[in-house]
C-alpha cells in the first residue's frame, strides 16, 4: 500500500450517524458505516446503557463484536432534556439509525417526521422485523423469522426444523439497510433532502429463500430440506479420515472429477460411461460416494487436505469458530482485529469482507465504555461548558462508564 492510499479519507469520512440501536440488527449497520470511515455516534440509554452489554451465554459477544470505531453518548430519552439533546444532534446528523420496536421512536420524540422537521437533509433509517404491510407492526427477532421465511426448515433434517448457527439475519439485515442509506445519501446530491429508509428481517430472509423458490417452480416439485436434498453435484460430502477427522469434497465440474480420479488411482473409470459427465455420476451416487469415503479413509486429515489442494479441487476441513483465531488466510495483511472484550481480554475478530482499492478498513476505536464520549460529542455539537453540566446534573445525560 501506497503512503498515498494510506492517507486517503475512508470513503464515509465526513458522514455523521446517530445510531438508537441495540442487539445485532441496528449495531451492524453501525458497525459497517463506522468501519467505511462515518463518525457513528451510539445513543445509549442513561445510565444503565445499551442493555446488550450484560448479555449473556450465546449472546454475550453481541456488544464487543458489533461496536468497534463508534462514539457513546449515554441520554436520558425519556426527559425532556435528553430528547432536546437528541434534537440537537440530530439537526446536524447525515443519517439517523434505529431499530427499537415499532412505535418506540415516536414515543421518545425521536421519529422521522420529527427529526426530519428539524433536518431535512436526515436520511432516517428504521431496522425492523418486517416491511411495510400487514406484519410491520409485528415484533420479531432473527430466530422467528428464519422460521417463518422457510429458512428453519430448510437448515435441518426432515422433522427438526434448526435455525442457522449465527445470526445471519440480523447481519444481513444491517447490511442491506447500508446499502438503502447509500442510495439516500447518493440521491441527496441531486436532491438536497434526505428521506426514510427501512430494511427487514423477514424479507431479507425471503431473499435468501430466492434458489428455493426458483427452484420449486423449475422443478415442480417441493424443495425438501438440505440434509435431504436432491444434490446437484456428484460428490458433495463430507468424509471420514484415517484419525477420526471430517473433510468435505465437493467434485462440482467434470474437471474436477477428473484431477480427483487420476491422483487417487481411479484410471479403471477413465471409459465408463457412468462416469464420464457429472450428470451421469450423480445417477450413480450410490456407487461413487462409497469409493470416495474409502478413499478418504486411507488418509489422515492433514495429508488428505494437502492433496486436495494440490490437485486444485473444493475441500474444506470440517471447523469451530475458534479454528477462525489462527487461520492463515483471515489473519493475511492484518485483517483480523484485536478488539478488546468486557472481560479486558483481547479477541481477533473479523474485518469487513470487503476491500476497496487500497483503504484501511480497520480498527480505530474500541468498543467504546458507556457514555464515554458524551462530553466531546455535545462540545462537538456547541453546547457550552454549563450546558453540559446543567444536563449532567439533571441526569439527563451521563458521562464516562458507572462502573468505573
Amino acid at each position: 500500500m501506497s503512503a498515498a492510499q494510506e492517507q486517503r479519507p475512508l470513503p464515509l469520512a465526513g458522514v455523521k450517524v446517530l445510531e438508537f440501536c441495540q442487539t445485532i440488527m441496528g449495531p451492524t449497520a453501525g458497525l459497517v458505516m463506522a468501519d467505511l470511515g462515518a463518525d457513528v455516534i451510539k445513543i445509549e440509554p442513561a445510565p444503565g446503557g445499551d442493555k446488550t452489554r450484560r448479555l449473556s451465554g450465546f449472546a454475550a459477544g453481541f456488544f464487543a463484536g458489533f461496536n468497534r470505531n463508534k462514539r457513546s453518548i449515554a441520554l436520558d430519552l425519556k426527559s425532556d432534556a435528553g430528547r432536546a439533546v437528541a434534537h440537537r444532534l440530530a439537526a446536524q446528523a447525515d443519517v439517523t439509525l434505529e431499530n427499537y420496536a415499532p412505535g418506540t421512536m415516536a414515543k421518545l420524540g425521536c421519529d422521522y417526521e420529527t427529526l426530519a422537521a428539524l433536518n431535512p437533509r436526515l436520511i432516517y433509517c428504521s431496522l425492523k422485523g418486517f416491511l411495510s404491510g400487514p406484519y410491520e407492526n409485528r415484533l420479531a427477532l432473527d430466530e422467528v423469522v428464519q422460521f417463518m421465511a422457510g429458512m428453519s426448515y430448510m437448515t435441518g433434517p426432515p422433522g427438526r426444523p434448526l435455525r442457522a448457527g449465527a445470526s445471519i439475519i440480523d447481519i444481513m439485515g444491517g447490511s442491506y439497510a447500508v446499502i438503502g442509506i447509500l442510495c439516500a445519501l447518493k440521491e441527496r446530491e441531486t436532491t438536497g433532502r434526505g428521506q426514510f429508509v427501512k430494511s427487514a428481517l423477514y424479507e431479507s430472509t425471503a431473499f435468501l429463500m430466492t434458489q428455493h423458490l426458483a427452484g420449486e417452480i423449475v422443478t415442480g416439485r417441493e424443495t425438501p430440506p438440505m440434509p435431504a436434498r436432491q444434490g446437484a453435484w456428484s460428490v458433495y460430502e463430507t468424509f471420514e479420515t484415517r484419525d477420526g477427522r471430517h473433510v468435505f469434497i465437493g467434485l462440482t465440474s467434470d474437471n474436477h472429477w477428473r484431477r480427483f480420479r487420476d491422483r487417487f488411482g481411479l484410471d479403471h473409470l477413465k471409459d465408463d460411461p457412468d462416469f464420464l459427465t457429472n450428470e451421469t455420476r450423480v445417477a450413480i451416487r450410490p456407487r461413487l460416494l462409497p469409493m470416495v469415503a474409502e478413499i478418504a479413509r486411507q488418509y489422515d486429515h492433514d495429508v488428505l487436505l494437502e492433496i486436495l489442494e494440490t490437485i486444485e479441487v473444493p475441500f474444506s476441513p470440517v471447523a469451530r469458530p475458534s479454528d477462525l483465531f489462527e487461520d492463515p488466510q483471515l489473519n493475511a495483511g492484518g485483517r483480523m482485529l484485536p478488539v478488546v472484550m468486557p472481560n479486558g481480554k483481547t479477541a481477533k475478530l473479523p474485518r469487513l469482507p470487503i476491500e476497496v482499492g487500497g483503504h484501511d478498513f480497520g480498527l480505530r476505536r474500541q468498543p467504546p465504555k458507556v457514555g464515554a464520549d458524551t462530553v466531546d460529542i455535545l462540545a462537538e455539537a456547541g453546547f457550552s461548558t454549563a450546558e453540559i453540566d446543567a444536563l449532567q446534573a439533571a441526569g439527563a445525560i451521563m458521562t464516562g462508564d458507572p462502573a468505573e
